[in-house]
């Protein structure tokens, strides 16, 4: 995000807060420090310092007195309450969720587009005693890490993904020394498989894979996505869990489509 020194328009201004809370929620369990939040929004110290300072005068952002990092604020949640009876993805998505997890025996998890970003908006665990809750639900993570954002990524026409890349590019580094070649490496072969794979990748001794589902445009904006740990994820289990997740897809995609989009 390009920054200048003339004044903003208004449209400019909320873009950037946007932008900026985006970044926030990314790291909101660690909080970020203003040189960081300058850095992943490429904007000037300066102006993200202003930019901050409003969003803290709104209770949209708080600021540790201590540590001096920025954090999500109040307001934030307030909101979040206030949206949360309009959108039911999560109750029209839960039972795909409990089916998989009692099917499969590991863990499956809901993840949406927000942006740039992917947000984890539910999971349901399965029965096998070695689980692998590497996704807290409220999680927010650059588009393409883990399976539900990979199966999110690689659906996009190749021009969007070059620019969620470009966006991302100084984030991914944070999900163990991902990089930009590395990532496009795994969108290819993602594609030629026909499903999002994350092979240990992001984190160590974990496998997942995942599918996106589709709103009646043709869009992904939803992802279904299955973790376990790696000696679980063979070859033929991998197609299994997939063919598993397509299933329910099927006859999910009619009825997300018909809720209110986030």
């Amino acid at each position: 995000m390009s920054d200048s020194n003339s004044p903003g328009t208004g449209t400019q201004s909320i873009q950037r807060a946007a932008h900026v809370l985006r970044i926030l929620a990314s790291r909101n369990g660690t909080g970020l420090r203003l040189v960081d939040i300058s850095s992943h929004s490429r904007l000037e110290r300066p102006t993200a310092h202003r930019i901050l300072k409003c969003l803290i005068a709104e209770g949209l952002v708080k600021q540790d007195a201590q540590t001096r990092r920025y954090f999500l604020g109040h307001l934030v949640f307030e909101l979040g309450l206030a949206a949360s009876s309009s959108f039911n993805l999560r109750d029209v998505c839960r039972p795909v969720l409990a089916r998989l997890a009692e099917k499969t025996g590991d863990t499956v998890f809901l993840t949406i587009r927000s942006g740039f970003d992917t947000v984890c908006i539910d999971r349901a665990e399965g029965s096998f005693p070695i689980r692998t809750l590497t996704l807290d639900v409220g999680t927010r993570r650059p588009l393409g890490v883990g399976a539900g954002g990979l199966a999110l990524l690689m659906s996009l026409p190749d021009q969007a993904i070059d620019d969620v890349v470009s966006a991302n590019a100084l984030r991914l580094g944070a999900y163990n020394n991902l990089t930009v070649p590395a990532l496009m490496r795994l969108l290819k072969r993602c594609r030629e498989l026909g499903y999002a794979l994350n092979d240990a990748r992001i984190t160590p001794g974990a496998t997942s894979v995942g599918l996106p589902i589709r709103s009646r445009s043709g869009e992904p904006f939803l992802a279904i996505s299955v973790g376990a740990i790696s000696s679980r994820m063979t070859d033929e289990r991998q197609k299994e869990l997939v063919a598993l997740i397509r299933a329910e897809i099927i006859n999910l995609e009619a009825a997300v489509s018909d809720t209110a989009r986030p």
